[in-house]
């Protein structure tokens, strides 16, 4: 299972409780600013849920080191996972709070600025208050001036993080686009990812993993509980990353990488009339159909001769797949893997592959997913990969895997998400966003 084929070889190309009512405005919540501050300065995760989300997202998802060794590691909080068989009611009596909201009159929208940031004053700083006053991520007391304050930038870091977006407390064209989704909107949202939950929570066991493609977001799940998270890659609208329910069962080090014939044709073939060492460069060899390697230059790259061949990628610190693939079986040729591109998870906008679903900090949910397997410590998982060689390792319990395509939540937390709907299957509109990518 060392070499892959599939379509997973791009080069360039997730907060608080906040439902509670507000006598005299358009608001809603499950406790009252006296808790609410209490929460704020609690370190515990069941006291405090959108600051333990804040942190991990802070750490885990936005960090600067991306893939560490075992001794370094920062293991998160175990937290509510998103999927879990309370979610659907849940997030039904989130429903009823966001119709409370629409039916005040919902919220305002915010005017368009190039930035604000802690310290500016902008008379859109009004506006910005109560926009976040009505979803419940500013204090009620801390409305009214036009100045971006402490009180405006952690409401905005709260937004931030409920939306799956790097909660830096700016307000940059991203977090100002989805500030201005219409609260019918995200209301209806919640409503049709009901029936996906729904579906997508009943008979789960104790031990299985979640890829949530519009978040862009993996979660082992372990006893309702999610033990470990990582920000993803998924696919790019126009390669969009399937649904999948399907087993992990294996675990590929140094693999190679095969270049299916989709990625040969859309986007080796055009690279190759630019660049003709782009191969060499990128340690991809070229074989024919009794497997005698060939040079570059043998190659028509001006015509369709080109997928008629195997392209296949040496392992290393280069290869696409990088040091780690899961291995699942899938109709669809997708798979989880490292990549040599860390900083890609970064971004507030993640869907730059081809289907497959790179994971941030692989390494950490290789150790969980055999951790259950005789003979894979995670001092030999550190030794395989550093080997360099090929090593396969399988699972002695196939772990369960679900990729879904969930918009709109609220957990056992009582935090209510949103994501972006990247390959507009709510029906509810266009996306906020289409990202254009290249291999």
């Amino acid at each position: 299972m060392g070499e892959t084929n599939d379509r997973c070889g791009e080069k360039h190309p997730d907060r608080r409780r906040f439902l509670r009512r507000m006598a005299g405005a358009a608001t809603f919540a499950v406790a009252g600013a006296a808790a609410r501050r209490a929460a704020a300065d609690s370190s515990d995760p069941a006291a405090n849920p959108l600051a333990a989300l804040m942190d991990d997202s802070q750490h885990d998802d936005f960090g600067q080191t991306f893939d560490q060794a075992s001794r370094t590691i920062r293991m998160p909080k175990p937290t509510a996972p998103t999927l879990s068989p309370q979610t659907a009611e849940i997030t039904q009596q989130a429903v009823k709070a966001y119709d409370d909201i629409v039916a005040r009159g919902g919220w305002p929208q915010v005017p368009r600025v190039d930035e604000l940031h802690l310290g500016m004053r902008h008379p859109g700083v009004v506006d910005l208050r109560q926009r976040l006053l009505v979803s419940g991520d500013l204090d009620p007391n801390a409305v009214g001036n036009d100045i971006y304050d402490s009180y405006v930038e952690a409401a905005v870091r709260r937004f931030q993080v409920r939306h799956g977006l790097a909660p830096d407390g700016i307000l940059r064209a991203a977090t100002l686009d989805a500030m201005n989704v219409p609260a019918a909107t995200r209301r209806d949202q919640l409503k049709l990812n009901i029936s996906r939950l729904k579906t997508l929570t009943t008979n789960l066991g104790p031990r299985y993993v979640v890829v949530n493609i519009p978040a862009a977001r993996v979660e082992a799940i372990e006893h309702d509980l999610a033990v470990s998270r990582h920000t993803a890659v998924v696919g790019r609208p126009s390669r969009p990353s399937p649904d999948v329910n399907s087993k992990i069962i294996e675990i590929n080090f140094n693999p190679y990488w095969t270049v299916p014939v989709s990625i040969i044709r859309k986007d080796l073939i055009p690279i190759m009339e630019k660049e003709p060492d782009y191969l060499t460069k990128n340690h991809i060899r070229i074989y024919d159909v009794h497997h005698n390697e060939l040079q570059p230059s043998q190659i028509n790259w001006y015509s369709e001769d080109a997928v008629h061949y195997t392209f296949r990628q040496d392992p290393g610190d280069f290869n696409s797949l990088g040091h780690i693939r899961i291995y699942f079986p899938s109709p669809y040729g997708v798979y989880m893997h490292d990549t040599p591109e860390k900083d890609l998870f970064g971004g507030d906008y993640r869907w730059d592959s081809s289907g497959c679903c790179r994971v941030q900090n692989v390494r950490q949910l290789v150790y969980w997913l055999l951790d259950e397997t005789k003979g894979w410590p995670p001092e030999a998982i550190d030794q395989a990969i550093e080997s360099g060689n090929q090593v396969n390792a399988r699972l002695a319990k196939p772990v369960p895997l679900h990729w879904v395509y969930v918009t709109a939540w609220s957990a056992s937390n009582g935090v209510v998400q949103f994501r972006e709907d990247i390959y507009n299957r709510d029906g509810l509109g266009e996306p906020v966003t289409q990202q254009t990518t290249k291999l």
